[in-house]
């Protein structure tokens, strides 16, 4: 492929869990979504490339490298967010390792897709390009991402694993809809409890958030009585 024909598009990604063995999974993609040199992907981009190349043909680079690989996509496809990604970093491979150490500490979180335009249009209003279908050949992990917003949004780990406080304090807010000043609080006087009997994490999100949201408010009455 001719080097002036490829793209890349960077995308942020949010780090949770990382998994033992390397695994992860995120978004390389959003659909709809403007980034910063004004190309926004359209559903259905991909859909070609992952029928013809599935996701063993699609190479996982660092920093967009091709004599660095570090590891192999398990899973590519297309949802309604964008194109969600699922992939293994390898063992032995002394790149991969760095990677995996800046991913758990946050050093390192972005995706960035690299692919060659296939149809596009621009809307001659706001000039924004619409990438209608993309020939998708590699996915690397980054350092600067282009598009803001579509995250590496699980770096998976055993099962029995709680979240960071980071991680916890995002979810806190997030998914059980509590303020900022309320998460920090439950993190500050409860999440010590929780990663010390760590079955209080089981069972369904709607009964673990029922139980923080109580906690929060047994937490917060003590103090309004002291």
């Amino acid at each position: 492929m001719p080097l002036a024909a490829r793209e890349r598009k960077f995308t942020d990604v949010s780090i949770g869990t990382i998994g033992r063995d390397g695994t992860f999974s995120g978004y390389a993609s959003l659909f709809g979504k403007v980034d910063l040199a004004r190309d926004m992907v359209e559903p259905g981009a991909f859909a070609r490339a992952l029928r013809l190349r599935g996701a063993t043909g699609v190479r996982m680079l660092y920093q967009h490298d091709p004599a660095q690989p570090i590891g192999t996509w398990l899973e590519l496809r297309e949802d309604e967010r964008g194109l969600f990604v699922r992939g293994r970093l390898a063992r032995g491979v002394a790149r991969a390792g760095e990677a995996l150490e800046l991913m758990r500490s946050g050093a390192l979180d972005g995706l960035s897709i690299g692919f060659r335009t296939v149809k596009a249009r621009r809307d001659t209003k706001s000039g924004v390009r619409r990438i209608v279908e993309a020939d998708l050949w590699e996915i690397s992990i980054v350092t600067f991402p282009m598009l803001p917003g579509a995250r590496i949004e699980s770096v998976k780990d055993d099962a029995s694993a709680l979240p960071s406080v980071r991680d916890f304090e995002r979810w806190l807010t997030r998914d059980a809809k509590l303020t900022r000043g309320e998460a920090r609080t439950v993190i500050a006087r409860g999440f010590s409890s929780l990663l010390r009997e760590r079955d209080a994490a089981r069972g369904t999100p709607d009964r673990l958030a029922g139980r923080i949201r109580e906690a929060t408010r047994l937490i917060r009455n003590e103090e309004q009585q002291t």
